[in-house]
């Protein structure tokens, strides 16, 4: 048995491999090149820079299996891989802390003008008295998807002293002191609203829904580019109807938006929501564990 390991993988998911006897090569292919080479392989691994569509699986006449280390599988067409009989497997949970943290970075970053503070203090500037913040707690928290991170960002909201709210499009059962709400009634009431929601959920925030927000609001976005219109997003900064933005992932990577990312109401970082040790880890491990369980049926 032979993988393709495409967007790497951590030493322990490694030594897990080897020490279950399975060959692997770790090579990062473009498209075209992978459609010629994935013939060999008995399965593959990628993460997000590796897009798995149908004609990859169609030349992966060998495929046993498909794997995406991380949580999502919307670069994998999963459905067509499981009509043609090959299992996708994931790594749901893995990297939700490492994104939750993520979400509190750019709501500091946000509330306390640290992007902005740190760039004009690099220009030799000392504007004490222009970064009034605000705290966290007491406010409110809005968030959209409820599934693993967004219970653990959730979790530490609560811990943090916030309001929480959420809104998702399945019923939302938890012991957490969170009130479900509608969307609109989610984008009205909160202070700060955080994103986790698929890929498909394209154009999910667009000028309609920041018309909704309050001119104090900030939204935060670590799950997928394409979620929140970017054109819409920057009139609504532009134009004051929305306070900010913390912005993980974009619609076009890794060339994102210019003017979005130097938008002087903007936090960004490089969609590196799941670039934790740990996360990478944990990842490396579960998904190494699931593809030796598969070998062994």
């Amino acid at each position: 048995m032979k993988i393709l390991i495409t967007d790497g993988i951590s030493s322990f998911g490694k030594t897990i491999l080897k020490d279950n006897q399975i060959d692997f090569d770790i090579q990062y292919y473009n498209h075209e090149d992978l459609v010629k080479v994935i013939p060999e392989y008995d399965g593959m691994l990628v993460r997000s820079a590796t897009n798995v569509p149908k004609d990859v699986i169609d030349a992966g006449k060998n495929l046993k299996f498909i794997a995406r280390g991380g949580t999502g599988i919307d670069n994998i067409d999963h459905e067509y891989a499981k009509s043609k009989g090959i299992p996708v497997l994931n790594t749901p949970g893995a990297n939700s802390a490492s994104v939750s943290e993520l979400v509190f970075a750019h709501m500091f970053a946000l509330a306390r003008f640290i992007p902005q503070a740190n760039i004009t203090m690099r220009n030799g500037e000392w504007n004490k008295k222009a970064y009034k913040g605000y705290e966290l707690a007491g406010k409110t928290l809005g968030i959209v998807g409820f599934g693993k991170i967004g219970q653990i960002t959730a979790k530490m909201a609560l811990a943090f002293g916030m309001n929480v709210i959420a809104f998702d499009m399945i019923d939302i059962k938890t012991d957490l002191d969170v009130r479900t709400v509608t969307k609109e009634e989610l984008l009205k009431e909160s202070d700060f609203i955080t994103l986790h929601v698929p890929k498909k959920a394209q154009n999910f925030i667009t000028r309609a829904e920041f018309e909704l927000m309050k001119p104090t609001a900030f939204i935060i976005n670590t799950s997928r580019g394409g979620v929140v219109n970017e054109d819409d997003l920057i009139e609504a900064l532009t134009s004051g109807k929305i306070a900010g933005a913390g912005i993980d992932a974009f619609l076009n990577e890794p060339t994102p938006n210019p003017q979005l990312i130097n938008h002087p109401k903007v936090s960004v970082t490089p969609h590196i929501g799941a670039s934790t040790k740990e996360a990478q880890d944990r990842i490396g491990i579960e998904i190494a564990e699931k593809i030796v369980a598969l070998f062994k049926k």
